[in-house]
């Protein structure tokens, strides 16, 4: 039986307790759940049938490339919300109710002011009572992670947030020299997740091309902003190649991301295509 196959839950104030929805065929030969993480899944299309003869080979070979519509599930079980990012939400069941997640208006400027530096949307809404959440389709590749399994919290790249437990803590950290991440291009801030629970990234890549590399007092040099994640407890900057102008024109690598401390870093083998993705979610 698939996983979601006649799914029941969610219950009504005025029900008595019976179960107030029924969800079926959420899986079938075309899509199915490729990775559960809490309460978090993962929906794949392996086959779209909702093509034109005007797209049906570009959707043919996309699907040979794993280019494939992805979907977030949420089983909502009435301990924490669910914080989505600002209009990921496609559809939901049971007795859920929604909140802007601000409490005055100086949360809503502080969330405002992390929302402009990160490339995330300000506002995001919160989602609580028990039901299943459905997000809005991707093309992107859906990581899950636990958050908990980064001692000290992890840091994502710009835009790549899209979901997680109410229980963990957003916050913004600063490059560690302003004035080389502007020349080099980069951003000034990043978006730092912390605390308990699962959050779910948007990401270029699958998880399992991302290369992890684990510092020990030591030091993470990358040309281009190829890491997707890192610990929080890591010194970021961007920094010249070599330590002489001259240095860095004769290598011909000029600016560089730098990590120093201990951690981990997971990065990107080459630099993604992004004309796919240039529009996050799918019509």
């Amino acid at each position: 039986m698939a996983f979601f196959d006649g799914v029941t839950g969610g219950t009504s104030p005025n029900s008595g307790g019976a179960s107030s929805f029924s969800v079926s065929r959420l899986e079938n030969e075309e899509r199915s759940v490729v990775a559960k993480l809490g309460r978090f899944s993962v929906l794949e299309y392996t086959r779209d049938r909702s093509v034109g003869p005007d797209n049906a080979v570009t959707e043919y070979f996309m699907s040979k490339m794993d280019v494939r519509r992805r979907q977030v599930i949420i089983d909502l079980d009435g301990s924490v919300p669910a914080v989505l990012q600002a209009g990921a939400m496609q559809w939901v069941a049971g007795n859920v109710e929604s909140e802007t997640g601000i409490k005055s208006a100086g949360d809503f400027f502080g969330k405002a002011l992390r929302g402009a530096v990160t490339n995330e949307s300000a506002i995001k809404p919160e989602y609580s009572g028990i039901g299943k959440l459905v997000l809005e389709p991707t093309y992107k590749y859906i990581i899950l992670q636990d958050v908990s399994s980064w001692p000290g919290g992890m840091v994502i790249e710009d835009g790549m947030f899209l979901a997680c437990d109410g229980s963990v803590q957003h916050s913004v950290v600063a490059r560690s020299n302003l004035s080389s991440a502007l020349a080099g291009g980069e951003g000034l801030f990043n978006l730092s997740l912390s605390g308990n629970g699962v959050v779910a990234l948007e990401a270029n890549v699958p998880m399992s091309e991302l290369i992890e590399v684990e510092l020990n007092n030591d030091t993470l040099k990358i040309d281009g902003n190829m890491a997707v994640m890192w610990s929080a407890g890591l010194q970021f900057t961007v920094e010249r190649s070599s330590k002489s102008l001259l240095g860095s024109a004769i290598n011909q690598e000029g600016l560089v991301n730098v990590f120093r401390g201990t951690g981990k870093v997971l990065m990107s083998p080459v630099a993604p295509t992004s004309s796919l993705f240039a529009a996050t979610h799918s019509e």
